[in-house]
């Protein structure tokens, strides 16, 4: 809770006025019952009309100072409340911008959108009712329970056995909602993925004609929640009973006692009619304390799992004199032992004792699971090693500044990312002051200029969300481009050419070595022949390294490259070339 509203900011100043209004609202209504108890004894009863007029007047100006104050402590909860979300949705935005690969695999998307959403939204809800209701409740049921003892100390016996009653049964009711209510949420997130991951993958939904399968798991993830609430709500109906039970309690022991009183001369009329009106108060206030934590029981789940993203420390941080600059493009493995849950014992590379020299261009091929994007993931320190150290121009990863790093280690990863927005403000992800001029250099470098010059509008063309109006091998070059355009000293493809033709894939490495000569080139792919011009080739094996070297020497000696190449080679070559 303590980390959550910390994110008022300057919304402080709106929740302490909208308390402080609301203060004064409650008590301006609190008085008016008093004030009427006066009007009747002292005026009506006595036919005193200019009694009457004056405290009649008072009561109409108590009314509309309510009104007004009333009208605006919301208007301050409304901006304080609305504050404190933008807030909320903020931080959590920054929050996750600093976070490793290894900590962004501990939120599962769906679960960080449904925080982003439901939760904050139910928080949004409890922040507002909390400085409203929260602070007018309270008051209205300690100055109701105060004149009702001074009006009849006797009398006010009956409001605590309803006020105890009414505590006992919300009391039991709020401890089992609570529990349900964070379960809830989590099925929330799985409702959340459920939608996520079929709109996603529509077009293999559609082509495995699997659409009744997702209506299924949509319907039941739906129904569990559905349940779920149910089962809540059911619970929840039962305050309007007890709170009608409470009231009926009240009114038929004060209607009984206070005749009493009345007759026996210790009470006035005007008293009685004033004790009805604090009954009403002092019970509604129980009704709408009820409210407030059936909507703090909600947001508590939501409140927890919100301060799980704010409260994750990213687990790369830069050094505190950190190198600001890269020398050149060296990469060397010093006997690195790595794992994705460290201290496991379950090591994704082991021993990798690997040193390339700037400017080469280095092969990297392997089985499934062998290692391979793991070992490229370190270079950019998109994860930290368990022993060992990889260093990039001399210096160790660890002892750069993170963004200096990254902005010369450029990655075209294994699943390629545009966003919504042409085709120019795509590429200048990767140099945000990139004249077009350049622009369509480095769409050249990577062979996507001859289709960008078929479009209606060339580079200024819309890329819609995701990219989904362009091929997965345009897709690819496009990402190409965008590396290029940092300049990088280290190149990393990442089985990025994989949905590219063969001739295709040969031009942008013909480019890369007229182009970027004194870059260091890292090739992962599945086909030799992007691999073979290569000045060295890795060969990865389970997490280690079985041989490095060239081309002729490892069809030669090892192994494994040799039956990557036959099997490649027997099956008809590449898919565009005659076997």
């Amino acid at each position: 809770m303590k980390k959550v509203l910390q994110q008022l900011g300057v919304y402080k100043r709106d929740t302490f006025l909208c308390i402080g209004l609301t203060a004064l609202e409650v008590i301006m209504e609190i008085l008016m019952p008093f004030v009427t108890a006066m009007i009747i004894d002292d005026g009506l009863e006595a036919a005193n009309l200019g009694v009457v007029y004056r405290l009649g007047a008072l009561i109409v100006a108590m009314a509309f100072l309510s009104l007004a104050f009333g009208a605006l402590a919301g208007k301050n909860a409304a901006s304080a409340a609305s504050g404190l979300s933008a807030n909320l949705r903020e931080a959590i935005y920054a929050n996750i911008q600093t976070f490793s690969f290894s900590n962004i695999d501990k939120f599962s998307v769906p679960g960080l959108v449904t925080r982003m959403t439901t939760d904050i939204t139910n928080v949004q809800n409890a922040f507002m009712m909390l400085i409203r209701v929260a602070v007018r409740a309270p008051l209205n049921l300690v100055f109701s329970f105060a004149m009702c003892l001074i009006i009849s100390p006797r009398l006010s016996a009956m409001f605590l056995i309803a006020v105890v009653f009414l505590l006992v049964v919300i009391g039991s009711i709020m401890v089992v909602t609570l529990k349900i209510f964070r379960q809830v949420f989590r099925r929330y997130d799985d409702l959340n993925a459920s939608v996520q991951e079929n709109v996603t993958a529509i077009r293999v939904v559609k082509a495995f004609v699997r659409e009744d399968h997702e209506n299924e798991k949509f319907s039941k993830a739906s129904k569990m929640l559905y349940d779920l609430y149910v089962k809540a709500e059911g619970l929840l109906a039962f305050n309007n009973p007890a709170m009608m039970v409470a009231v009926y309690f009240c009114i038929i022991s004060v209607s009984w006692f206070g005749a009493q009183f009345i007759v026996g001369g210790s009470m006035t009329t005007g008293d009685l009619t004033s004790l009805f009106s604090y009954i009403m108060a002092l019970l509604m206030s129980l009704m709408m304390l009820s409210m407030v934590v059936v909507m703090i029981s909600m947001s508590m789940a939501g409140i927890r799992r919100i301060s799980e993203v704010l409260n994750e420390t990213p687990d790369l941080t830069d050094p505190q004199d950190p190198v600001m600059a890269v020398e050149d493009g060296r990469i060397d493995f010093n006997h690195v032992d790595f794992s994705y849950q460290h201290g496991s014992g379950k090591n994704a590379l082991s021993d990798i004792d690997l040193h390339i020299k700037s400017g080469e261009t280095i092969g990297v091929i392997g089985g499934t699971g062998s290692g391979k994007s793991s070992l490229v993931n370190l270079i950019c320190r998109l994860y930290d090693v368990d022993e060992g150290s990889v260093c990039v121009g001399g210096v160790d990863v660890r002892r750069y500044d993170t963004e200096v790093l990254r902005n010369q280690v450029s990655v075209v990863l294994q699943k390629n990312t545009l966003f919504s927005g042409t085709i120019l403000d795509n590429l200048r992800w990767g140099n945000p002051q990139a004249t077009e001029e350049e622009c369509i250099e480095a769409c050249k470098a990577a062979c996507a200029d001859e289709f960008i010059d078929r479009m209606p509008q060339g580079y200024h063309t819309r890329i819609e969300r995701g990219g989904s109006n362009v091929s997965g091998g345009q897709k690819q070059r496009l990402c190409i481009a965008r590396a290029l355009l940092k300049k990088p000293k280290v190149l990393i493809l990442d089985d990025s050419t994989s949905a590219v033709d063969t001739a295709t894939d040969a031009s942008i490495r013909r480019a890369f070595a007229e182009q970027i000569p004194g870059t260091t080139k890292i090739i992962i792919a599945q086909r030799i022949s992007s691999v073979q011009s290569a000045d060295r080739i890795l060969v990865l094996d389970n997490g280690r390294i079985n041989a490095f070297d060239t081309h002729e020497h490892l069809l030669e000696n090892n192994a494994i490259y040799q039956e990557i190449y036959n099997s490649q080679i027997e099956g008809g070559g590449d898919f565009d070339q005659p076997a």
